[in-house]
C-alpha cells in the first residue's frame, strides 16, 4: 500500500475497523480551527524575551507586523491599529522545533488503518511522508500546547525509507503544513551489532554474516542510482526509475542524508560513506554518539539525539549516560539538536531539554537543541529558530521556564503571525472530568 493521505485512510477504515472499540466519527479529527493569516500589528510588551541570537532580554518588547519580526526593544511605540498585549513578566521564546518524529502519520498505534508510516520494500527514495500527514490528528494539538510550532516528519521502513518534510502544526491539510520540502534522505542502517536478538539468539559469526550482507546490499543500492545519475548527466538514460530519479538531488548535494543508528560502528560507517558521495550527514539516534563525538565534529556530522531518557545500555555505561551525552556532545562541538521519535511522546521534548540542563546543558544550549540547532539541520535557520528581527513570527510565551515541570505553561502561540488556538483533546477531557469530582 503506497503512502496516501491519512485523513482518506481514516476517513474509509477508522469508523468500520474501530466501531467496536467505541470509536465515533467525531474522533476523526480534532475541532481547532487553524488560525486566520494576521490583520493588523501585534505589539507584545514587558516579556523576558529569550533571542537564542541575542541572549535574554529582560522587560522587552516584540513588535510583529505581516508575519514576521519588524521589532524587538524597550518601550517600543505601537503602530496605529495594533493589538497590544500586556505579558508583564511572561517568557517568550521561538517556536520549538521537533525533529525526525512520525507526527500526524499515526493516530492510533493499535488501528492499521491509521498509521501510514511505511513501505513494505527495500528501496523507498521516492516516498515523501508529507502525503500521508494528517492535519487533524487528534495528536498535534497535544504537542502544540507544549510549545511546538514545528515538526520535521519521516517515512519509516528498511533500509533506504524515503525523504522528509520540515511540517507547521496549525494547518488545514499537508499543503498548508509544508514550511521546508525535502529536508533530507533518511537511510535505516544495517544493524552492527553481533549479539542476536533475545527472542531469536545466533552464533556470533552468522550475525556478522547477515551484518555485512545488509551493509553490501545498502551499499549496492548507493553505487546503483549513483550510476543512474552519472548516466542522467550525461542524457544516456532512456527510462525513468522513481527510486533513483528521487536521489538526483542527493548526488548533486542539494538533498542531506540522515541516518538512524544507534550503535557508533553503525555511524562511522555512515561517515564513510557521506565522504565518499560527498553528502551532509546527519545522524538519528546517536545512542552512542558520546563514544565517538570528536569523530562526528571533525566530520561535520549533526546528531538528533532521540535517547535523551532511559537506562544504561551496557551493563558498564554510567547510570545516567543518556542524560549526560547532550552535555558530551555540546562539549565536542557537534551541532545536535534533541528529539524523541515517535508521534505522541513528542510533546514531552520540552522537558527533555530540561532534564539535560541538571545534566551539562546550560539553559541555553537546551534551548538552542530545539530551536536554531533543529533549524540549522533542517535547513530553515534562516527564517526559524530565533527572535530576530526580519524572522517568522513563529513565537510561543510561557507563563515561566518553560523546560520545567512546575513553571512551564504556554499560554499563548504564533505561527508566521497567526493566533493558534491552544485547546486540545487533553484539556477537554480533563475540564470534563474534574467536574465529576466537584
Amino acid at each position: 500500500m503506497k503512502l496516501h493521505s491519512i485523513s482518506l485512510s481514516i476517513a474509509l477504515a477508522l469508523t468500520s475497523s474501530v466501531a467496536s472499540l467505541g470509536f465515533s466519527a467525531a474522533a476523526l479529527g480534532h475541532d481547532m480551527v487553524p488560525g486566520v493569516a494576521q490583520q493588523g500589528p501585534i505589539l507584545l510588551t514587558g516579556l523576558t524575551v529569550h533571542t537564542v541570537a541575542n541572549g535574554v532580554q529582560v522587560d522587552t518588547d516584540v513588535l510583529i507586523e505581516q508575519g514576521k519580526i519588524a521589532a524587538i526593544g524597550k518601550d517600543l511605540t505601537a503602530p496605529a491599529g495594533a493589538n497590544v498585549m500586556a505579558l508583564d513578566g511572561k517568557h517568550l521564546y521561538p517556536g520549538l522545533i521537533a525533529l525526525a518524529n512520525q507526527l500526524g502519520l499515526i493516530e492510533i498505534e493499535a488501528v492499521r488503518a491509521t498509521n501510514d508510516t511505511r513501505e513494505v520494500s527495500n528501496t523507498n527514495p521516492d516516498i515523501r511522508a508529507k502525503v500521508a500527514y494528517n492535519a487533524d490528528s487528534e495528536v498535534i494539538p497535544t504537542v502544540r500546547s507544549n510549545g511546538f510550532t514545528h515538526s520535521m516528519i519521516y517515512p519509516d521502513g528498511s533500509m533506504l525509507m524515503g525523504q522528509s518534510t520540515l511540517m507547521q502544526l496549525d494547518s488545514w491539510n499537508y499543503q498548508d503544513a509544508i514550511t521546508k520540502d525535502d529536508t533530507g534522505l533518511h537511510v535505516n542502517w544495517p544493524n552492527a551489532d553481533t549479539i542476536g536478538s533475545r527472542w531469536n539468539p545466533k552464533p556470533a559469526d552468522e550475525v556478522r554474516k547477515s551484518n555485512q550482507k545488509q551493509l553490501a546490499q545498502l551499499q549496492q543500492y548507493f553505487a546503483e542510482a549513483k550510476a543512474y545519475y552519472d548516466a542522467e548527466q550525461a542524457g544516456l538514460n532512456y527510462g525513468k526509475d522513481s527510486r533513483w530519479h528521487a536521489m538526483l538531488a542527493f548526488f548533486s548535494g542539494d538533498l542531506p542524508l540522515f541516518v538512524h543508528a544507534h550503535d557508533a560502528r553503525q555511524m562511522q560507517q555512515a561517515m564513510l560513506l557521506a565522504k565518499k558521495y560527498n553528502v551532509s550527514l546527519t545522524i538519528v539516534g546517536g545512542r552512542d554518539s558520546w563514544q565517538i563525538a570528536d569523530q562526528l565534529a571533525a566530520n561535520n556530522v549533526s546528531v538528533i539525539y532521540t535517547a535523551p531518557f532511559g537506562l544504561p545500555s551496557r551493563v558498564d555505561e554510567q547510570y545516567a549516560q543518556a542524560y549526560k551525552t547532550p552535555a558530551v556532545l555540546q562539549q565536542a562541538g557537534v551541532n545536535f539538536a534533541l528529539s524523541l521519535d515517535g508521534y505522541w511522546d513528542t510533546r514531552n521534548l520540552v522537558f527533555a531539554a530540561g532534564q539535560a540542563i541538571n545534566y551539562g546543558l546550560t539553559p541555553e544550549q537546551a534551548l538552542r537543541s530545539v530551536t536554531i540547532n533543529a533549524a540549522k539541520i533542517a535547513g530553515t535557520e534562516a527564517t526559524l529558530g530565533s527572535i530576530e528581527v526580519g524572522k517568522a513570527a513563529s513565537l510561543v510565551v510561557s507563563e515561566g521556564d518553560i523546560f520545567d515541570y512546575i513553571s512551564h505553561k504556554v499560554s499563548h502561540m504564533w505561527i508566521d503571525g497567526r493566533e493558534v488556538d491552544l485547546n486540545n483533546r487533553n484539556k477537554q477531557l480533563y475540564n470534563k472530568y474534574k467536574q465529576r469530582m466537584n
